[in-house]
């Protein structure tokens, strides 16, 4: 059985990120989604175990002290994280994962799996990036300038990805993303047992 692939998909607030990534789990159906560990409160409206685990900050340090994480960072003094026994069990039972991070998160994953394939969604300009922003009617003006402002230091980062996939049309953006994920089954890295079978025979 041939191993899966880790996907690792990150975009800026604004791309469309999350819509993409709902699009392409009805397309995919059989993807798995790494679930990630947090120490703030659960949200209105979240469900415990469906995008998060929400686990105590103890908890947390000995998953770090333990080297249980594939990557992990701390946000407005929160610990998010993505625990590494999942991924590694998902990928040995030969099931694609999606991992959805942010460039900082990208950056480690990639550090210990540099098998893994990375994904940026990228809004089409500018000045859809602030029309999006803006569009929520829920964030200051001083709120939409810094989500702006990180946004713009994250675009700088998609250079490190293997692919951008640029959300103009949801539908389109959605397609190739499932795309790259057919493509990426011919790879050669992905095919070994299927050399090693026809060469023992």
């Amino acid at each position: 059985m041939n191993k899966g692939r880790v996907y690792i998909i990150s975009g800026p607030s604004g791309s469309g990120k999350d819509s993409v990534m709902k699009k392409v789990f009805e397309k995919q159906p059989d993807i798995a989604f790494s679930i990630s560990s947090i120490t703030r409160d659960m949200r209105p409206g979240e469900v415990e175990g469906e995008k998060y685990n929400f686990i105590s900050r103890e908890r947390f340090e000995q998953m770090i002290k333990n080297d249980e994480l594939l990557e992990h960072n701390v946000f407005v003094g929160n610990y998010y994280g993505t625990p590494k026994a999942p991924v590694i069990n998902c990928i040995e039972n030969g099931k694609d994962m999606l991992i959805e991070v942010d460039v900082n998160g990208a950056e480690q994953i990639r550090g210990k799996m540099p098998e893994a394939v990375s994904i940026f969604i990228m809004p089409p300009s500018l000045e859809v990036l602030k029309k999006r922003l803006t569009g929520r009617g829920t964030d200051s003006a001083e709120v939409i300038e810094k989500r702006l402002n990180e946004a713009l230091r994250e675009i700088a980062s998609a250079k490190d990805y293997d692919y951008i996939v640029v959300n103009d049309d949801l539908e389109t953006a959605a397609d190739d993303f499932v795309k790259i994920m057919s493509v990426d089954k011919f790879k050669t890295d992905r095919n070994f047992e299927l050399i090693n079978k026809i060469l023992n025979k």
